[in-house]
């Protein structure tokens, strides 16, 4: 079967679904935020109503993330005025962050523009060339307890505010992204004071950490592909390169479906509300193996890139040299 063609049959987009999606996905998050709020001296509302909410901010991400991809309504225009309109509550301003993402779907799985990825990965070859101040970096951004909650803080409120290629692909829309940002700060200042702020910025901490290991997830684990050109093989790299997460369909449905990120790179046209159907529809063929939870914490684990045995690894144990023979 040509799978270019069995996918195509899902990217259909639907105004109704779409705008169930974006809509019922703000009523959660702002429901949410105001129980945290409204019974923040009281944990046990407040702590459930906190981590929905961080969901919630999660999958706005990933709703922004599809406007990008103009796969959640049926226009261009309503896509664009989507993403635009999702940005002060993602962190994301839209327009370069959508041209980052472009440039990450270009290059996914070649080890020679890992600078489009959004996690960055070492090759076994380079760790064993790399001097001691570079493995002790890497080793540091690789760590799972800097990487997700450092990487969340710095990403999502640092970061965010002058992402890469601002320059190039737009000053001025980072600009009014971060002032709207601060207009909606002011909002939630004004009705609700600094616990108000508090309750916000520590739940959209929670997201950002939610969204990092989700991040990581996509395209770091064992049986990962990368590979350098002309041998780069762009159907594996969708398909193999990027991974199906099996955490359930309430997870799924609660971030979007963005744990089915293989048939998404394959096919960024399907929008989030069939990508479930088109994955778990896919031809014996083409059905990937899925990474269910505990293998997916397993995955922090893994570090480098082996080019030889074509897989994701550990550190090693032991510093690797090449030797050479005795004359």
């Amino acid at each position: 079967m040509d799978l270019r063609a069995y996918t195509r049959q899902y990217t259909k987009k639907d105004n109704r679904i779409a705008a169930l999606s974006y809509f019922g996905t703000f009523a959660v998050y702002f429901s949410a935020f105001y129980l945290a709020v409204a019974y923040v001296d009281r944990w046990y509302v407040m702590i459930p109503a906190g981590v929905i909410f961080a969901f919630a901010a999660v999958r706005l991400y990933v709703l922004q993330h599809d406007c990008g991809h103009h796969s959640l309504f049926e226009t261009r225009e309503q896509n664009e005025w989507a993403g635009h309109g999702l940005s002060p509550f993602t962190f994301a301003p839209f327009e370069v962050m959508k041209q980052n993402h472009n440039l990450h779907h270009a290059g996914v799985g070649n080890l020679e523009h890992r600078e489009t990825g959004e996690v960055h990965t070492m090759t076994l070859r380079e760790w064993n060339t790399a001097g001691f101040w570079a493995r002790l970096q890497y080793r540091l951004y690789r760590n799972p307890f800097i990487l997700i909650p450092v990487g969340a803080l710095f990403t999502y409120f640092v970061r965010y505010r002058w992402p890469k290629n601002t320059l190039r692909f737009g000053i001025g829309g980072v600009v009014l992204h971060n002032l709207s940002i601060l207009v909606f700060l002011g909002l939630i200042y004004k009705l609700s004071g600094w616990s108000g702020l508090a309750v916000f910025f520590g739940f959209s901490y929670l997201g950002g950490m939610i969204g990092v290991f989700l991040v990581y997830l996509q395209h770091n684990f064992e049986d990962t592909y990368w590979d350098r050109r002309p041998d780069l093989d762009p159907q594996l790299a969708a398909l193999q390169g990027a991974s199906a997460l099996d955490f359930g369909w309430f997870f799924d449905l609660t971030v979007a479906c963005i744990t089915l990120h293989d048939i998404h790179h394959f096919n960024a046209r399907i929008p989030s509300y069939r990508l479930r159907a088109c994955h778990y529809n896919l031809p014996e063929e083409y059905a990937p193996r899925r990474i269910k939870f505990p293998e997916a914490v397993a995955a922090l684990t893994l570090k480098l890139w082996d080019e030889e045995n074509n897989r994701l690894v550990p550190f090693p144990k032991v510093r690797q040299t090449s030797t050479v023979p005795a004359e």
